[in-house]
């Protein structure tokens, strides 16, 4: 088998990869096709059947493990698959955790790390809180280290959740230095639970798409519910702390067209903001230059909002 990753344009391909999408399309001439998106743990791939009801194009269902036979090609500066002929695999044919992307760092590490932070955060309350989630519920922290941070934007990938967590307290610990108006307790205690959410948002993989409750509250909302359940727990807990805290997970998408209830009225909102957003852009921009088929402008990106290429070399 050969890996996603190392496709190149002009392989011809044959191997078993996991079906994540699949769509019935068709084209301006009104010939059907398929589109699909195969996967295995090193990324995704696109791929067209152009003609689903030919020789040798048997039928499977998104989540499928198939056999196909294909020739990678360059489109929009990305490549994709031209599948020739596809067959539903047998079990005992494939290893499952050869499809599922996971983080390139070590997530027992990683997480080890993050409660590192916790310990260190004085106020008993938000270090009784944190701890609450990350330390104490094993449920919750075995859901958190298997989830990914985004369907397909950025992290969305096993551990994703956690290295995203991580590099977000890691920032909002420089800016606490940085700055040293803002309360670092609560800083980081904020950016430790901005994106816990996310373990009711998304689902496990392999399907890793967005649950009813995801599509109709987002991870900002029933975040918020999740730490409002655990103050309720803990006695003597703060009310204007409590707000505080909430209020830093409200609005820690910054605009209310990115989806953010409230827009940050505290300094540490605004920190938790910008170092969210900034994770977020530097790993999506990272991934783009990863997966790029070549070294020129990749073409517009929704998310940078630009024209995009890797850097020269110096």
């Amino acid at each position: 088998m050969k890996f996603i990753e190392a496709f190149h344009e002009s392989d011809n391909i044959k191997g078993i990869y996991l079906v994540k999408q699949k769509t019935s399309a068709v084209t301006k001439a009104g010939k059907p096709y398929d589109n699909i998106i195969l996967q295995d743990r090193t990324g995704t791939i696109e791929g067209k059947i152009w003609d689903p009801n030919s020789a040798g194009i048997e039928d499977f269902e998104a989540l499928d493990y198939v056999e196909i036979n294909a020739l990678v090609k360059e489109f929009n500066s990305a490549l994709q698959l031209s599948v020739s002929r596809v067959r539903k695999a047998r079990e005992g044919e494939y290893y499952p955790e050869d499809y599922l992307p996971v983080s390139e760092k070590n997530i027992d590490t990683m997480y080890e790390e993050l409660i590192s932070y916790i310990d260190s955060v004085k106020n008993p309350y938000l270090n009784r809180l944190c701890s609450s989630f990350f330390k104490d519920d094993e449920g919750f922290a075995d859901r958190f280290k298997r989830s990914s941070a985004a369907k397909s934007v950025h992290h969305g990938f096993i551990g994703g959740l956690l290295e995203h967590t991580l590099s977000v307290t890691r920032l909002c610990e420089f800016y606490c230095k940085a700055y040293p108006l803002l309360k670092r307790d609560l800083l980081l205690s904020v950016a430790m639970l901005h994106d816990i959410g996310k373990i009711k948002e998304l689902s496990d993989f392999p399907l890793n798409d967005y649950t009813d409750d995801g599509q109709l509250l987002g991870h900002i909302v029933m975040g918020s519910e999740m730490i409002a359940e655990k103050i309720k727990a803990i006695d003597g807990f703060p009310e204007r702390l409590a707000s505080e805290v909430k209020h830093c997970i409200l609005a820690h998408h910054g605009e209310y067209e990115f989806g953010s209830p409230k827009k940050p009225a505290l300094m540490e909102a605004m920190a938790l903001n910008f170092a969210d957003n900034t994770d977020a852009k530097m790993e999506t921009f990272t991934e783009q230059l990863k997966s790029a088929a070549s070294t020129g402008w990749l073409g517009f990106n929704k998310l940078l909002e630009s024209n995009i290429r890797k850097t020269g070399d110096i």
